[in-house]
Order: C-alpha cells, then structure tokens, then sequence
C-alpha cells in the first residue's frame, strides 16, 4: 500500500499566500525607496536659487558715421568722368566750408546704360550712356559738426548736383569695457534678488554656484526693444544699454 500523498489545494493555500506577501512588501520597499530618493533630491534642488540680475545705463554715443553718393549720367564715358570730377571737386569744397577733413572718398563706379533697339526689324543691343556714382565716407567724433553739415546737403542739390545721403549712425564705442563692469553690477543685482527672496523663507544665501552671461542689448534711450541675440543700436544718439546676468546661490 502507498502511504505518499500529494499535498491538497487546502495545505497549499497558505504556501502561496506567504510568497504573495512578499512580494508584496519586496515591492512596497522599492517603491518607498523612490519616493525617498525623489523627496531628498528635491530637497537637494531646495538649496539651491537660481535669480536673474541686470544693470542699465543710458549713454550717448560718440561717434558718427555718415555717408552719401554723388551720381551722374553722359552719353560717353569721358563726359561722364568730366563731370563727376567737378562734382566731387563741389562736395569736398562743401566740406571744407563745413569743417570736415576727413571725408573718404571711395573707388568710382561705372554702370554702361544699355538696350535693345529695332534695325531693319531685328532687336540691336546698343550702349546708350554711363552712369557713374561716387561715394564718400565721414567718421567723426565730432557728432554735432557732422548732423550740421548733414542738414545743409540741400545746398548741393540746389547746384544741381544728384547728392543722396544716408541716415547717420551713431556709434558708441566704449561697449566692450563696459560690458564687463556692467556685468559686475548684473552679478551684485543677482545676489541682492536672491538675498530677498530667500530671506521670505527664512533661509540665508551662500556663495555662488553658476553664473551664465544673458545677451547684452543697446536699444535706443527708453526704448523696449529686445533681441534673443542682442541688439546694438546705430539709429538713435542716445541709448540704452542692459547686461543681463542668470546666477545659481547656494542656501543656508
């Protein structure tokens, strides 16, 4: 007779139960100990503050840059050099009666005037004229000299002269020095916005962890320009100029 026998569903009951519970509570650790690694890297996070600080100066610029164009047109070439000689010869006399002297004149250019005319009923190209043009350059330190002279360009005009200028731009050229002092100044703006704000927590700053560079932005005086890049400003005399600073501080 066999006196083995196969355990019943009933005495295995419990078996499975005790493997159940723990895999259970396996699995409750684990999870408990996420939950704690997240809440003490949150924690960690906490003692840290990262703030946004900026300096602002109003300037004027100190130097112009003006430019404009002399142009004439003849049927030939050496007509048109002719006349673009005595042209120049009038804007550099103007000039002088100005108080510059230092105006640049750069290498003339010649465009040939060409087209198409009907011959014994074909299409001819044919060179009808010259066009010649003459730039001139001013650089100056000297802004209210320049925009004085920039007002009177009329008077060319009136001695029949085709003279165009541009709009001058204002130059300031001191931005590279001052870009590092005002980045200083950013830095101190960080450090007393963070200094505040954690002060409303009851908590102290400590020394600074990081500190990336924002993007340096000379707009026009009152002027709420901005640029992702950063602008710098040629069309206005007066301007402002922002530095912009992103600081991370330790906490106390």
């Amino acid at each position: 007779m066999n006196t083995s026998s196969t355990p019943t569903p009933e005495r295995s009951r419990p078996h499975l139960l005790g493997v159940l519970a723990g895999l259970f509570l396996a699995g409750g650790m684990v999870v408990a100990t996420m939950v704690f690694s997240r809440t003490w890297m949150k924690i960690k996070d906490d003692d840290t503050i990262t703030v946004t600080g900026s300096a602002r100066r109003n300037i004027e610029s100190d130097m112009i840059v003006w430019s404009g164009a002399v142009v004439t047109e003849a049927p030939d070439l050496n007509t048109a050099q002719r006349q673009l000689h005595d042209q120049v010869a009038l804007i550099q006399a103007f000039f002088t009666e100005k108080g510059i002297t230092n105006a640049t004149f750069k290498p003339m250019g010649i465009t040939a005037i060409s087209g198409r005319y009907d011959k014994d009923g074909e299409k001819v190209a044919k060179t009808f004229g010259y066009r010649l043009t003459q730039d001139v350059m001013i650089r100056s330190t000297n802004l209210d000299l320049v925009l004085g002279m920039d007002r009177d360009t009329s008077k060319l005009v009136a001695q029949g002269l085709v003279f165009t200028s541009s709009a001058p731009q204002f130059i300031w050229t001191h931005a590279g020095e001052a870009k590092v002092e005002m980045l200083g100044e950013a830095s101190r703006d960080a450090r007393e916005r963070a200094s505040q704000i954690a002060g409303q927590g009851g908590r102290t700053i400590s020394k600074m962890r990081t500190a990336h560079m924002g993007v340096f932005q000379i707009a026009p005086v009152y002027s709420v320009q901005t640029s992702w890049d950063g602008m710098s400003d040629t069309s206005s005399r007066e301007k402002t100029v922002t530095a912009v600073l992103s600081a991370t501080f330790g906490l106390q």
